[in-house]
């Protein structure tokens, strides 16, 4: 089954061309809808759930959900799903995306956007290429989620009823195309807030209690006992990082270098493809801290005071090479010409809240390299695999 590559490459720039970073999916919403329905699918197919009126954090737009009635000899087999998410990563932002030979760079400098307009342009395209040939296909339901980027939150706060009980989906988000990815790791995101006492750094230091200090004891530590970075403990392996250190809200943490810092907000991450080892990672953060605390006086006695929350971002999952997705998966990469490459991945997929959902989701590449860096491309043979490798998981028999 030929699809127009043309169509498709010249549908990807457009999407690449509009701005929607990660919970401002406005914009980009209204682009592939109209893209939807240049393509003929009726507008009362394509409507916005109300997820983002239970996401914590603003966001502008729900999920953007698509029915496609079955036709033809398929039409009443089971329906299937064909996902990915239409925010992109911040450092997208002023992008200028251009072609060069058989690849998408970027003229700005900044991150491109591949990820996710790769998998917003294998969806449309789809659905183009099912209604100019006529396949024949079951019902499908087409989903592109918000805050991917941020915290998988579009999927996770998707309400089941509104997909249509799909039995099995497709998620489109990496670089190649002959990916079969049946895992991903799980994670758990987590803040300190470290409370010490203000005083003048040069005329009474002895009289504060520096949450700076506390900070670097803590993370001193956790370095030491092999908790930061790569993480191996016997036969358990995971991951975990320190990301923004702040006086919270953005502003930074202290006031002057002759006040001693009482105030320090902290946030990182623990990950594992264990479900279980991903959470000690964190304990082993939590116990640091509030140790360092404890160590930190000043000439009255008191000690510095630690807040420690932590939630989990989204769970690992493996599922088995027998189920019918991957199955489904891998001969379809067959049929297209590819060598199926199964396998799990180390970061977050919107696929971990669906299978979590109790939807098998198996997820695939569509051309993406270098993703939220300003060395960003996108790879146009991937791309093209990726549309034909969606048209065949959706018309086999």
């Amino acid at each position: 089954m030929p699809v127009d590559h043309k169509a498709a490459t010249d549908r990807l720039m457009r999407f690449l061309a509009v701005e929607g970073v990660t919970g401002q999916e406005a914009a980009i919403g209204r682009e592939l809808a109209a893209a939807l329905q240049e393509v003929g699918v009726p507008k009362k197919a394509i409507r916005l759930d109300d997820a983002n009126s239970r996401i914590p954090v603003p966001t502008e737009t729900g999920n953007l959900i698509v029915d496609l009635p079955g036709r033809g000899a398929l039409h009443n087999q089971p329906r299937i799903m064909f996902m990915t998410h239409m925010d992109t990563v911040p450092l997208c932002a002023g992008a200028k995306p251009k072609i060069s030979g058989r690849k998408i760079v970027n003229e700005a400098k900044t991150a491109l956007g591949g990820d996710n307009r790769t998998g917003c342009g294998v969806l449309v395209t789809l659905a183009a290429e099912l209604a100019k040939q006529k396949l024949d296909h079951p019902p499908i339901t087409l989903l592109f989620c918000v805050r991917e980027e941020s915290g998988l939150y579009g999927a996770r706060h998707v309400k089941l009823e509104e997909l249509g009980s799909p039995v099995m989906a497709f998620n489109y988000d990496g670089g190649s195309a002959s990916n079969v990815i049946i895992g991903a790791v799980g994670a758990d995101r987590w803040t300190v807030e470290i409370f010490g006492r203000a005083s003048h750094a040069g005329v009474a230091p002895e009289r504060g209690i520096s949450s700076t200090m506390i900070m670097a004891l803590a993370l001193a530590e956790v370095k030491a006992g092999g908790w930061f970075g790569k993480v191996v403990k016997g036969k358990l392996q995971g991951t975990s990082n320190v990301g923004p250190v702040t006086g919270g809200e953005g502003r930074p943490a202290g006031d002057a270098t002759n006040v001693v810092t009482d105030y320090v907000h902290v946030r990182g991450e623990s990950r594992s493809h264990d479900g279980k080892f991903f959470k000690e990672i964190t304990k082993a953060y939590k116990a640091a801290f509030e140790k360092a605390a404890k160590k930190v006086t000043n000439t009255q006695g008191k000690s510095g005071k630690v807040k420690f929350k932590a939630e989990t971002d989204y769970f690992p999952f493996r599922m088995k090479e027998s189920l019918p997705v991957v199955k489904r998966a891998i001969e379809a990469v067959t049929a297209v010409g590819g060598t199926p490459n199964v396998r799990a991945a180390n970061g977050g997929l919107d696929a971990n809240w669906m299978v979590r959902h109790g939807i098998p989701t198996v997820t695939f590449g569509a051309g993406q390299n270098e993703a939220h860096t300003v060395d960003e491309w996108i790879n146009l043979d991937e791309y093209d695999r990726g549309c034909a490798l969606a048209l065949q998981v959706a018309t086999m028999r």
